[in-house]
């Protein structure tokens, strides 16, 4: 199980874009806490990404939600994290 590192990128668009929509809030939150136990399970469709995003990955919350994450190590406690870094709608993120 990895632990969620939340940047202030992510805090920021979150706010934005959870606020339109409380059944998207609960989405959310359900993606995840999938995420922490199995950030690769099917239901996300993690995959990674090319172009400007290259070396990154992004999964689905719903029809029109993304998370743009990167899994990294711990400086600390040297093991892996997933470092959430982007949320929004397919445009916003890409």
């Amino acid at each position: 199980m990895r632990k969620l590192v939340l940047t202030s990128k992510f805090k920021r668009s979150f706010r934005k874009f959870a606020l339109r929509n409380s059944q998207l809030q609960k989405r959310i939150g359900q993606t995840l806490q999938q995420m922490e136990e199995d950030v690769f399970a099917s239901q996300l469709g993690t995959h990674s990404l090319k172009g400007k995003l290259l070396g990154l990955k992004s999964c689905s919350c719903g029809y029109d939600c993304r998370i743009v994450f990167s899994i990294e190590i711990d400086s600390e406690t040297k093991e892996e994290v997933i470092v959430l870094l982007d949320i929004g709608n397919h445009d916003e993120v890409y």
